[in-house]
């Protein structure tokens, strides 16, 4: 699936809020720039999130309360041993009311649920990504 502005990927993330309850966990796959914030951005609206999402790449995790559902979005790129953040993972993946996100996962796939859902964000331009869904 393609992608066209920004606008676009918020509107496909919200969509896919709306229809994924939780519990949920999603793997984001994309270089630094594809979108993957911005998607996060629109789940959020689409569980009913009000406050400003933003990138947890400095704080390794974020977690956002939504109407039915609490959002928790961890960044794992800074990280090439998870350490203590593998005991947190864990716990957010197996609360049923939880949807998780993961972004730079490559050092927690041991931990990962092989049921989880994948999307890949490839950059193609500027304003084009395309969206794989795994």
């Amino acid at each position: 699936m393609l992608i066209h502005s920004e606008q676009e990927m918020l509107d496909f993330g919200q969509k896919y809020g709306e229809t994924h309850p939780a519990p949920l966990v999603l793997e984001l796959i994309g270089d630094v720039g594809a979108g993957k914030t911005t998607f996060v951005r629109g789940l959020a609206q689409g569980i009913g999130i009000k406050e400003s999402v933003t990138s947890p790449s400095f704080t390794i995790s974020k977690v956002y309360q939504g109407k039915d559902a609490l959002l928790v979005h961890y960044d794992f790129y800074r990280l090439a041993d998870p350490g203590i953040m593998e005991e947190d993972l864990a716990e957010s993946i197996s609360d049923p009311h939880a949807i998780t996100i993961v972004e730079w996962g490559e050092s927690i796939q041991n931990i990962l649920p092989k049921d989880r859902k994948i999307i890949e964000i490839k950059y193609i331009d500027e304003t084009t990504r395309e969206l794989i869904e795994k």
